[in-house]
């Protein structure tokens, strides 16, 4: 969710657990999406410079979502209350089964609870870490200077977002948080008589309405 209260992004999630550690959702591959037409033409066409575009179109708050769906992989997401961050599990197709690709931490906003969902925003940096834990690299940060050059991300942000990347490599460290469990989360796998996840009918003016009675929960995500 855009500062300005317009939707920058959605995504159809299902939620897998709720406690007062972490919020726990599930993505399919199929499961609908909406996402700006600039981002949505950087994942098709693997261009750089239209997710630049899109960053851009944001700071002048131009910009219109369009229809997409989450392809290719399995997605497991791990987000504490207050957290500054997501921890994501990667699942691919294996022959008959499916395995970890990767695990992927999202550096985003705290998630903020609403009659439709959940809010949050991604604030672009990313960790990319290797199935056994071992090995990990940062993603994404020539994106992130942009979007503190161009004011998306303030000073307090950046703040917490460095704050969060060395909790997060502590818990690396430490095979703390999620990472004590990493083989069961590695092994889960959502059941194939769940339905893929939708989204409610969009609304006009710039999708600021929030609705009632979902089934799914809509989670608003770069």
């Amino acid at each position: 969710m855009h500062r300005s209260g317009r939707v920058w992004s959605k995504q159809g999630l299902r939620v897998v657990a709720d406690t007062g550690e972490a919020l726990v959702t599930a993505c399919a591959s199929g499961a609908q999406a909406r996402w700006p037409a600039l981002y949505a033409q950087a994942r098709a066409e693997g261009d750089r410079s239209a997710r630049t575009e899109a960053i851009d179109a944001m700071t002048a708050g131009r910009w219109e979502l369009a229809g997409a769906v989450w392809q290719e992989t399995d997605l497991l997401l791990w987000k504490p209350p207050t957290a500054w961050f997501s921890i994501n599990a990667f699942c691919v197709p294996d022959g008959d089964g499916r395995r970890l690709r990767n695990w992927y931490v999202n550096f985003e906003h705290p998630t903020r609870r609403t009659e439709a969902g959940f809010d949050t925003l991604d604030l672009t940096v990313d960790l990319v870490v290797t199935p056994d834990l071992t090995r990990w690299e940062w993603k994404d940060e020539d994106e992130y200077a942009h979007v503190r050059r161009l004011g998306i991300v303030s000073d307090s942000e950046q703040q917490a977002v460095d704050a969060a990347r060395g909790e997060v490599l502590a818990m690396l460290a430490e095979r703390s948080g999620i990472f004590a469990q990493a083989e069961r989360w590695a092994a889960w796998r959502r059941e194939p008589a769940w339905p893929t996840p939708c989204l409610p009918r969009p609304t006009a003016a710039g999708e600021r309405v929030h609705r009632k009675g979902a089934e799914q929960l809509p989670g608003r995500l770069l």
